[in-house]
C-alpha cells in the first residue's frame, strides 16, 4: 500500500532534506497559557496551538516512511504521512481534507486523543530511534484549525443519494463518526439526541479548557452542511420506539448512546450532600454552565475537594474544581503515580495547576456534619502487589493502616455503565453482565440484525478516537448489510 507516496510532490519533499537533517530537529513544544492565568478561567484553552512556521518545521521531521507504522496506531486509519507532508508543503487545506477523509472530528481528535499511546507510539522515531515521535496530534489540530479559519476555501463533496434512511441514537463521537461516513455513502442520516445539545461526551464530559465548545460546534456544523439531520430532546425508547422509527422509514440503526450511568463504591457516607459523581459534576459545569455567575444550574464549590480515581475524567474534575475556587484539590488514587491511566499531558497540567496527588490511598467511608454535608473521609493505605489483568500492579490494603482527612466536596470518578434504556427497548438484544451491548468485533452488528452499536455502550468507557473507530466500522458494515 503506497498511500500516494510515489506522487512527484512527495518524492520531491523527501529529497529536499537528508534524513540525518530531519532526525536532528527537536520536536516542537506546544505553547500553553500560564498555569496562574488559566486556573482562573474555565473557558480558557490551555494549549495554544502551533504557528504555521512551527507546524511546517515539525512536519519536516517526518521521514515519509515506506512502511508507515504510525497508521496502524490510528483507530480511524488516517493517512498520517500524507497529511503531515501536505503540512510540510504548505497545503494546509489539502492536509485537512486528508484528515476528513477518515475522521469526522479532526479538530477534536487533535486536542483530546491519546496520540502518545496510538499513532505516535507507533512512529518510527519511537519504535526505532527511541526519540520523541513526530507531533502528529499537534499537526492534526493545526491543519483542522487552519481549515476552520479558512472555510471559504473548502468545497463540499458532491454526494449522490442512494434512497436509504438510517438513524443514529446519541450524538457523541461514535455516532458523529458513523453519521459522517454514512452521509458520504449517500444515506439519509438522522441523529437522535436525548439532551438539548449535540455532542454527547464532547460537550458534557470534557471541559472547555481542554476542548472548547465552539470547536465541537464547528465539527457538527460540517456534518450539517453535508446533510446530516439532528433531533434534540428526543429519547429513543420514550419519545419514539424503534418500531415507530421503522414505520417512519428508518431501515437500520446505530446505537452510540454512551455510558452515562455513574458507578459508586458503595461505601458508608456516599449519600451525604457534597458527594457527586464525576458525570453529574462535569455535566453541570460543562453543559449547563454552572461555573457562570448568572447560571440557573447550581453546583457546590468546595474549598477542600477530593476526586476519587486516576483517569482522564478524574483529571478533568480536579482541574475544574481548581477553577471553581478550591484551595486544596486532590486526586485520591489507589495505585501509584506510575499506574495512573490518565494522559501524561493531563497529569502534568494538573500538577502545574497545583493539584495534589494522594496515591496508594482508597476511601472506605465518608463522614458528615450536623447538616448532612460531607466533612471528612477515611482512607485505607495501600501497597502494590503483582500485576493484574490490566497489566498494572494490583493495589493491596495494608492491614490496620488508615488516615482521616478533612474535605468538603467529593467527586467519584471510578467508572461508568451504559444506560439500560436501549437494551430494555430491544429485549432480544444481547448484553454483557456489565450492561454493555454485545456486537460482532469485526462488524459492530448486534443480534438484532438491523441494529449496530459502538463506543461506550459497547466498550463501557473508552477514548473518543476508539468510539470514532467503532462508528466508522459500523458504517462500513451497515452499508454492506443494507446493500445486500
Amino acid at each position: 500500500m503506497l498511500l500516494d507516496r510515489s506522487e512527484a510532490w512527495r518524492e520531491a519533499l523527501r529529497k529536499k532534506y537528508k534524513n540525518k537533517d530531519r532526525v536532528s530537529l527537536e520536536r516542537v513544544i506546544m505553547p500553553e497559557v500560564a498555569p496562574s492565568v488559566r486556573v482562573l478561567h474555565q473557558e480558557v484553552e490551555v494549549n495554544c496551538g502551533l504557528s504555521m512556521e512551527a507546524a511546517q518545521k515539525e512536519a519536516i521531521r517526518c521521514m515519509d516512511c515506506a512502511n508507515p507504522t504510525c497508521i496502524s496506531g490510528c483507530p480511524v486509519g488516517i493517512n498520517i504521512p500524507k497529511f503531515v507532508k501536505e503540512v510540510e508543503k504548505g497545503d494546509f487545506i489539502e492536509a485537512s481534507a486528508t484528515l476528513k477523509d477518515k475522521s469526522a472530528l479532526p479538530a477534536v481528535c487533535g486536542r483530546v486523543c491519546p496520540q502518545e499511546k496510538q499513532c505516535e507510539a507507533n512512529c518510527f522515531y519511537t519504535l526505532k530511534m527511541k526519540k520523541p515521535a513526530v507531533a502528529i496530534g499537534y499537526l492534526e489540530r493545526f491543519a483542522a484549525d487552519y481549515a476552520r479559519d479558512h472555510a471559504d476555501q473548502i468545497t463540499l463533496p458532491s454526494i449522490k443519494k442512494n434512497g436509504h434512511k438510517v438513524a443514529a441514537v446519541g450524538s457523541g463521537p461514535a455516532s458523529l463518526s458513523f453519521a459522517g461516513d454514512m452521509i458520504k455513502r449517500g444515506y439519509e442520516v438522522t441523529v437522535f439526541e436525548a439532551l438539548h445539545e449535540i455532542g454527547g461526551v464532547l460537550k458534557y464530559g470534557i471541559p472547555e479548557f481542554r476542548l472548547p465548545n465552539d470547536i465541537v460546534e464547528h465539527e457538527i456544523d460540517n456534518l450539517r452542511k453535508l446533510g446530516v439531520r439532528f433531533e434534540t430532546n428526543f429519547v429513543v425508547g420514550r419519545t419514539a420506539s424503534f418500531d415507530d422509527l421503522r414505520e417512519q422509514g428508518f431501515e437500520a440503526f446505530f446505537v452510540g448512546s454512551g455510558a452515562g450511568l455513574p458507578r459508586f463504591m458503595n461505601i458508608p457516607g456516599e449519600n451525604l450532600n457534597g458527594v457527586f459523581s464525576a458525570n453529574e459534576y462535569l455535566t453541570r459545569v460543562n453543559l449547563m454552565g454552572a461555573y457562570q455567575d448568572n447560571s440557573e444550574t447550581p453546583v457546590l464549590r468546595g474549598k477542600r475537594v477530593a476526586i476519587i480515581g486516576g483517569g482522564n475524567t478524574a483529571m478533568d474534575s480536579v482541574r475544574t474544581a481548581k477553577r471553581l475556587g478550591a484551595e486544596k484539590a486532590m486526586i485520591v488514587y489507589r495505585r501509584s503515580m506510575e499506574e495512573i491511566p490518565a494522559r501524561v499531558e493531563e497529569v502534568n497540567h494538573a500538577i502545574e495547576e497545583g493539584v495534589e496527588f494522594m496515591c496508594l490511598h482508597n476511601p472506605v467511608a465518608y463522614f458528615g456534619d450536623e447538616n448532612g454535608r460531607v466533612k471528612s473521609m477515611k482512607l485505607q493505605v495501600m501497597e502494590l502487589g503483582e500485576a493484574d489483568e490490566s497489566g498494572r500492579r494490583k493495589p493491596i490494603p495494608i492491614e490496620g493502616k488508615f488516615e482521616v482527612i478533612d474535605i468538603d466536596l467529593v467527586i467519584v470518578s471510578v467508572g461508568v455503565s451504559p444506560n439500560p434504556l436501549i437494551p430494555s427497548c430491544l429485549p432480544s438484544i444481547r448484553t454483557s453482565k456489565w450492561g454493555t451491548v454485545i456486537v460482532g468485533e469485526d462488524n459492530m452488528q448486534s443480534d438484532v440484525k438491523e441494529v449496530f452499536a459502538g463506543g461506550d455502550i459497547v466498550r463501557g468507557g473508552a477514548t473518543v478516537i476508539l468510539a470514532m473507530g467503532d462508528g466508522r466500522k459500523a458504517a462500513e458494515s451497515m452499508d454492506t448489510y443494507l446493500q445486500k
